[in-house]
């Protein structure tokens, strides 16, 4: 309980950097953003992918769709009325944090075993760059539909980044 009185205070807090940590700070919550600027958005894949328990992913996710990062969308499995979690503006608005932290991990950390590094691509020339609003290789601009990201570790094909749901009433 004593937990939820400092995230609640730190989210409400006067410093910027204190109610984003009281938001994204918690265990969990960058990673499920990472994935869901990855494209994933049901319980089940984030819960195999990131191997967490139902009940953490379950709060994880209430707290973020409260938050505005993520919506809840519904669909049907079998005839059985479910959600999806799709990535808001707010969560997609996440993605230079992450940007950041793939540095940091890659010039201050090891990997358990030898991998190529995390790579940005940009779609339109097909060359990796620095993650920036524009390309390191063609100079041209490069928007969110345009990035992919090359985790070798995972899979040998970059994958494209999610795009936000649409705001509702704009």
């Amino acid at each position: 309980m004593e937990a939820d009185v400092t995230t609640r205070e730190q989210v409400s807090a006067p410093c910027p950097i204190g109610r984003a940590v009281g938001l994204l700070g918690e265990r969990w919550t960058l990673l499920i953003l990472r994935n869901a600027n990855l494209g994933t958005t049901r319980f089940d894949a984030f819960r195999s992918e990131l191997g967490i328990a139902d009940n953490i992913l379950s709060n994880r996710l209430a707290r973020m769709v409260d938050a505005g990062l993520l919506t809840r969308v519904p669909y049907c499995d079998g005839g059985r009325p479910r959600h999806e979690y799709r990535l808001t503006a707010a969560g997609a608005d996440v993605l230079p944090v992450l940007h950041a932290l793939a540095a940091w991990g890659q010039a201050h950390t090891e990997p358990g075993e030898p991998s190529a590094p995390m790579q940005v691509i940009h779609r339109a020339c097909d060359h990796a760059t620095a993650p920036s609003d524009v390309c390191d290789h063609c100079g041209e601009p490069i928007r969110r539909e345009d990035e992919l990201w090359l985790r070798p570790w995972r899979s040998a094909e970059p994958f494209p980044l999610a795009l936000p749901v649409p705001r509702i009433g704009t």
